[in-house]
């Protein structure tokens, strides 16, 4: 009974907060328009969290990697370069593709739990190079005063928050309708059937290798899109951005919303991390632990957090006892042909 249930709410629940984001900035201040433009950029990444994990079946914790790739990239295009929001996005999910990109030969024969530490360890690396790489990245000081960006040429420049949240509402809208598009494709069906059975699609004939390395570039561009919005929103970016608790924040995410939904993913997301800031200011120090203890809960309990087990296959029935038939009792002929 639950199931059915949970199915019937979750689009129920996102309808309710898609609509709340659209009237988020008419009704809410200055500040919280500023966090909920930076809370929608991580729902993006957790968007190609969901496409790895539940469409894919590629778990993974190293989505801040490509994440925070995109986001030094369109901070650093934005300051030198081209102020235009379109321009910064397109950098910044090339490079979160070609750190993605440059991580496949350690992706491609992983699965499981070795592929989730993996891509753990990958964050990580991606973290203490952003954090050393001073002459770039601004070192553990980040990169301040990122210069206003502007969504096109022609337009004004976003100079107040409510501008820049719904210019990152916008532009997640977009990017999440295209990977909802191609996710209705064959592309989407090859993916499932992958994750369900590798192996029988690889004996069909596929390219399950190239099935994987496309998907995984795509969620590293989708995250380093999502770096360009970061930049754009908080007009600032640090390592601190990209930590762990940032990849476990995703995750959850993900796990509330739906591992195989990719609106569910972003609107879990959005969820979690409005949850973890309130936590933050409710109870001072203990906002980590509550949301492990969240994470435990939500793993046990979720239908969506856990995979169903695939159903047995039927024995085939044994042969009947007692004598066999009167032609298989019949001698045969040296040439075996029965007499």
């Amino acid at each position: 009974m639950r199931q059915p249930v949970v199915r019937l709410l979750r689009p129920t629940v996102a309808v309710a907060v898609l609509a709340g984001l659209v009237a988020a900035p008419w009704v809410v201040d200055d500040y919280t328009s500023a966090l909920l433009a930076r809370t929608l950029a991580l729902g993006l990444v957790a968007v190609g969290v969901a496409l790895l994990t539940g469409v894919a079946g590629l778990p993974t914790l190293g989505q801040t990697a490509p994440y925070a790739a995109g986001a030094y990239a369109g901070a650093l295009v934005g300051g030198h370069l081209c102020d235009v929001g379109a321009v910064q996005v397109l950098v910044a999910g090339a490079a979160g593709a070609a750190l993605a990109t440059a991580t496949l030969p350690l992706v491609l024969p992983a699965r499981g739990v070795v592929l989730l530490m993996i891509t753990l360890a990958v964050g990580e690396l991606a973290v203490v190079l952003a954090g050393r790489w001073t002459s770039v990245t601004g070192g553990t000081d980040g990169l301040a005063g990122i210069a206003p960006t502007r969504p096109l040429w022609g337009l004004p420049v976003l100079t107040t928050d409510r501008a820049r949240y719904l210019y990152t509402l916008v532009v997640v809208a977009v990017l999440v309708g295209l990977v909802l598009l191609v996710l209705r494709t064959r592309v989407g069906l090859l993916l499932r059937a992958g994750r369900d059975d590798e192996a029988r699609l690889r004996a069909s004939g596929h390219r399950v290798a190239a099935h994987v390395a496309g998907v995984h570039v795509a969620a590293g561009a989708i995250a380093g899109a999502a770096g360009s919005l970061l930049a754009t929103a908080q007009q600032y970016v640090s390592p601190a951005d990209f930590g762990f608790d940032t990849s476990a924040l995703l995750l959850l995410g993900v796990v509330v919303g739906g591992t195989a939904s990719v609106g569910g993913a972003l609107v879990g997301a959005v969820l979690v991390v409005a949850a973890r800031d309130w936590l933050f200011g409710a109870l001072p120090g203990q906002a980590p632990l509550v949301l492990g203890l969240a994470f435990v809960v939500v793993a046990h309990l979720l239908p969506t957090a856990r995979r169903a087990r695939p159903p047995a296959r039927p024995r085939p029935a044994s042969a009947p006892l007692g004598p066999r038939p009167a032609d298989a009792r019949r001698p045969t002929s040296a040439t075996g042909v029965r007499a």
